[in-house]
């Protein structure tokens, strides 16, 4: 898979389609990355994933010819730069509520003159061998995603999505609604009204419109995409599997 390919769908608000990688083992990660996701998202915010194995899955996923996206705990500049080191074709930076946050992702991820990434040796440039075209290339392949999922993120939104170098926003429904003060209530008229919010001015910027699907089924992927949303995680690890072994097991009682 070409990065800079994805990446310019992203930014052109074309489709593309990952998953969430919470298992820290490499064959349930291998079998994801060879099943045609565009991007996975290996999740150090909710997972059981430290740094070593965050390492060992971006090379399974990228020798998979997959994008390897790492959502991040928080918006930690030494994170950052210690996974984009490891190969890491971007992150998901999650929390962003300021401008001031947003810009703080976008420098740790590009190199000056358009961040403040500091430069050292590492697996993303082939431990040095590959050093200047890396150097020279990686700030317009990197992807920088951010959640929005908090009423401060909504009070700034304009402000962030002005902030150079952001690809893509995708919102962190749960912590959201709990801001809100109706924690898990998807039907909830504070909480569709804040959906609607975001997606009528994300539309209007030129930042693509995301949404993690966590239980992915035709008829809501048809309805999240003619909403406008074009980068869209599709369940993750563990979702397929439980979900799949509680459907066999029950259709093997029955």
């Amino acid at each position: 898979m070409d990065i800079k390919k994805v990446k310019n769908d992203i930014s052109e608000k074309k489709m593309t389609f990952g998953s969430w990688i919470q298992i820290p083992n490499v064959f349930t990660t291998e079998i994801m990355a060879r099943s045609g996701f565009d991007w996975l998202a290996i999740d150090l915010e909710h997972g059981l994933i430290d740094l070593e194995t965050v390492y060992r899955l971006i090379q399974v996923i990228d020798c998979c010819g997959t994008i390897p996206l790492v959502r991040l705990q928080g918006n930690d500049d030494s994170t950052i730069r210690r996974v984009m080191d490891a190969g890491a074709g971007g992150v998901i930076v999650p929390m962003v509520n300021t401008a001031e946050e947003a810009q703080m992702a976008v420098n740790a991820v590009k190199y000056p003159p358009l961040g403040k990434r500091s430069f050292g040796l590492g697996r993303a440039h082939n431990f040095g061998l590959n050093f200047d075209e890396y150097v020279q290339t990686i700030n317009n392949r990197s992807i920088v995603v951010i959640q929005i999922e908090h009423i401060d993120a909504l009070k700034n939104l304009d402000e962030i999505l002005q902030v150079p170098g952001i690809d893509a926003i995708i919102i962190g429904p749960y912590d959201l609604s709990g801001s809100l003060g109706v924690p898990g209530k998807f039907d909830h008229p504070k909480f569709k009204n804040a959906i609607q919010l975001i997606i009528n001015q994300v539309k209007k910027s030129s930042v693509a419109l995301g949404i993690h699907i966590v239980h992915p089924s035709k008829h809501e992927l048809q309805e999240k995409r003619a909403t406008g949303f074009t980068f869209i995680g599709l369940g993750m690890d563990s979702i397929f599997l439980i979900e799949e072994s509680h459907n066999v097991v029950r259709y093997a009682k029955e």
